[in-house]
């Protein structure tokens, strides 16, 4: 049970700060590590985070207890295809980091929220007025961004679209973790892990193959390994332990004393702080006027599509509470 504001620790507080600005600050840091291609640099970051991930993955693998004691084979299952959408994930947006402007890639690599409510009737989830006003608003705030394309620009359709299919297969990694972690009482570490280790595998033949990549090129930017190189190593670092490990997993945590509608809430302004954080590194910010009205639409239809859900939430807690007390 998630604690009230007024009981919620301060640390609680500092868990979540951390952790939304080491996931912001990831873009920026890909971006700076250019000269390394995309896909290569998403395996990178995968295989260092699978290291970090590894000694928790022992110690809760060691004392897990799931249901009936077994994992089953359905399980399995969902893990390979979670991993699969977690390699296209950081495969197409730090494609898109390359091809589009930072602030252009963050808001639309964050708009799973709008892209649930599409998939919501396919999964027999029912849409109300909220999720459609939602994604009716920021779906036509991404509309007005693309407004401020221009030809040999630095924002590009292309590069806008690589992001937005980084928030399509996000959508699936989100969706196969809550069965893992919510149904199936996966520890975090023990689902994190291995969908993190087989998603670097996925990206290895695809670098070769794509981006010319191989395990014995002397150039360490186009070595599979070439993270150990001194020159790159302190970014993957960072981005295993800052975004990969305080990041996602401090969020994860602070899940226990913060409600959830207040942390996705938080996470919505990812694409403020992380275009912040870029400035910040490289004194720069493309930032077109429909992009400023368009991703403060973005921003507010996800709000709105967080909002009905958590009604939603609420609503069925209250039924399943009344039923109870009915029943009893």
């Amino acid at each position: 049970m998630v604690a009230d504001d007024e009981s919620t620790p301060l640390f609680a507080w500092i868990i979540l700060g951390v952790g939304i600005i080491a996931v912001s600050s990831a873009g920026a840091v890909f971006q700076e590590m250019s000269e390394v291609p995309p896909i290569l640099r998403s395996m990178w970051r995968l295989c260092g985070t699978s290291i970090i991930l590894l000694p928790g993955f022992i110690y809760q693998y060691r004392n897990f207890n799931i249901s009936n004691n077994s994992i089953k084979k359905f399980d399995l299952q969902i893990v390979l295809i979670s991993s699969i959408f977690l390699a296209a994930h950081f495969a197409t947006w730090v494609w898109s980091l390359d091809h589009t402007s930072l602030v252009h890639s963050l808001l639309f690599v964050t708009s799973n929220p709008l892209i649930v409510v599409i998939f919501m009737p396919i999964l027999g989830t029912a849409v109300r007025r909220g999720h459609v006003m939602g994604a009716l608003i920021g779906f036509t705030g991404a509309a007005l961004t693309l407004i401020d394309i221009e030809s040999g620009g630095e924002v590009t359709l292309i590069g806008d679209f690589a992001a937005f299919l980084g928030a399509v297969t996000v959508v699936g990694y989100m969706f196969a973790g809550r069965y893992l972690r919510s149904t199936r009482k996966f520890p975090i570490f023990v689902y994190a892990f291995p969908v993190t280790f087989l998603a670097t595998i996925w990206l290895v033949p695809i670098t070769i193959i794509l981006e010319g990549s191989s395990f014995t090129n002397v150039l360490p930017n186009m070595a599979i390994f070439g993270w150990t190189d001194l020159a790159w190593l302190p970014f993957i670092v960072y981005l295993s332990i800052g975004p990969g490990l305080l990041g996602h997993t401090g969020i994860n945590t602070a899940f226990r004393w913060i409600s959830p509608i207040v942390v996705s809430t938080l996470l919505l302004f990812e694409p403020v702080a992380g275009a912040l954080i870029g400035y910040f590194l490289t004194g720069e910010m493309i930032l077109g006027f429909w992009t400023l009205i368009g991703g403060i639409m973005m921003i507010a239809g996800a709000f709105l599509v967080k909002i009905e859900e958590a009604a939603g939430e609420f609503v069925e807690s209250d039924k399943a509470e009344n039923t109870e007390q009915s029943v009893s």
